[in-house]
């Protein structure tokens, strides 16, 4: 019979090839194909903040989660706008705590119900909550306004102190990044961006307070001039101070060293 029968083995009478091994293992000889595992050198493949090539890279990614994208800054400027633009037109602060209060009750069923971080409408909720504990316990209304004032001081003092001692604090970002706090500060040029990115974000804290605050020490009732600065020196300011730092970023490639595997 001419042709192997179903199942027998094939015949042997002359130097034929030997049958294929079950692919157990690269054959000898054979280039190495792709093989699933760790990436050469041992590194695991990047992932999250760590696939971030360059400091600019990693700055925007960490801030925009810090603030939550758009979503995030509007979540939290609502309830603020709500409550002050109540006050402003009623002068009413326990209409203006419950519309403050209401919008944020709402922006945060709506995170409820989608499963999402309720953590920017929580804090405008707390904001909220500090200037209406003022407001209530003084009888004044401009009181309202000065726990922001408060912060603004309190954020600038530590930014710029951060700077002076050259540990600003969008360094600390780049720290998270590469998974060691201190390594940026070994680079001068990274300690200089840092610094400038830190500049930007004190810069609103100042304005603020150097605007507000003589506002809030002048006579009579300024409630209604202390609440459309705090509107128009809110969001809307740090925004255009995230988009200069969006612009001095862009145009940056400093490349981030991580340390090998141990």
């Amino acid at each position: 019979m001419n042709e192997v029968e179903a199942g027998a083995e094939p015949a042997t009478d002359g130097p034929e090839p030997a049958p294929e091994a079950p692919e157990t293992g690269p054959r000898p000889g054979a280039e190495p194909g792709p093989q699933p595992g760790p990436e050469p050198g041992g590194a695991k493949p990047a992932s999250g903040a760590a696939a971030h090539d360059t400091v600019e890279a990693a700055v925007r990614a960490q801030l925009n989660k810090a603030l939550g994208g758009v979503r995030g800054m509007v979540e939290a400027a609502v309830p603020t706008i709500a409550f002050t633009a109540t006050y402003v037109v009623a002068k009413d602060i326990k209409l203006a705590v419950a519309l403050g209060v209401g919008a944020a009750v709402v922006l945060l069923l709506v995170r409820i119900v989608q499963r999402s971080s309720p953590q920017f409408v929580l804090n405008s909720l707390v904001g909220i909550a500090i200037a209406a504990f003022f407001a209530l316990r003084s009888g004044k209304a401009e009181n309202a306004f000065l726990p922001g004032i408060m912060l603004n001081a309190g954020y600038a003092a530590a930014m710029v102190f951060s700077i002076v001692v050259r540990w600003p604090v969008v360094g600390f970002i780049i720290g998270s990044v590469t998974g060691d706090p201190t390594a940026w500060r070994r680079d001068p040029g990274i300690v200089k961006l840092c610094s400038r990115l830190t500049w930007l974000l004190v810069l609103p804290c100042i304005a603020r307070v150097a605007v507000q605050y003589p506002i809030y020490l002048a006579d009579g009732d300024q409630s209604g001039l202390l609440g459309a600065a705090k509107i128009a020196m809110g969001w809307p300011l740090q925004v255009a101070a995230l988009a200069a730092m969006v612009g001095l970023l862009a145009r940056g490639r400093t490349p981030i060293e991580r340390e090998g595997p141990a």
